[in-house]
């Protein structure tokens, strides 16, 4: 029995690679997002300005094969000059040693237009396990006739297991800056013309 459900899973990766196409990010369409708590009360929201991805996806099966994605953290803009130029300092980033985070696919599980995607998540030199859930995927045919992919990835890390760790305690509790970053980034592909 483990035998043919062995066979029968690795005839349907196969399958899905043979239905995969390589897709190349449209920047102008995505956006790499965050959240986290500033003083215990409020969300401040920034982005990444500067990244780009590896995607290989089967449209017919609507399941990833490859999702591998590159972050240039000089690029992070939350609107404010001062708190950036922190951000990108050695109390967070550390951009100047550190200038790339990375994302590279383990695994991904499909259930229609959703899905869980694990993957290594790499910052600071530090990797770990993260799952992103994945909402609204969908795809369609553009103006050109070239089929496109979208969807949403959402998770939560704890910055301070990638050394991101500067914070100030609160006169009456709490801290400045949550330890939980939640992860927001919508993103548009095409297909690459073969």
């Amino acid at each position: 029995m483990k035998l043919i459900s062995k066979s029968v899973l690795a005839l349907a990766m196969s399958l899905s690679l043979v239905n995969a196409s390589e897709y190349l990010l449209d920047n102008s369409h995505t956006e790499v997002g965050f959240s986290v708590k500033h003083l215990m009360i409020t969300n401040v929201k920034g982005e990444f300005k500067s990244y780009d991805a590896e995607i290989d996806f089967d449209a017919k099966n609507m399941i990833f094969n490859k999702f591998n994605a590159t972050v240039d953290t000089e690029s992070i803009d939350t609107g404010i000059e001062k708190r950036d130029n922190h951000l990108r300092s050695d109390d967070f980033f550390l951009s100047e040693k550190y200038p790339k985070m990375t994302f590279e696919m383990t695994s991904y599980k499909a259930n229609g237009d959703e899905g869980e995607m694990k993957g290594n998540l790499t910052i600071r030199g530090i990797t770990k396990a993260v799952t992103l859930e994945v909402e609204d995927l969908s795809t369609i045919k553009d103006f050109q006739g070239n089929t496109r992919v979208g969807f949403t990835l959402n998770g939560k890390i704890n910055r301070m297991d990638y050394g991101l760790k500067w914070n100030k305690a609160l006169e009456l509790g709490g801290v400045a800056v949550s330890e939980t970053v939640k992860i927001i980034i919508d993103v548009q592909a095409k297909e690459k013309q073969k």
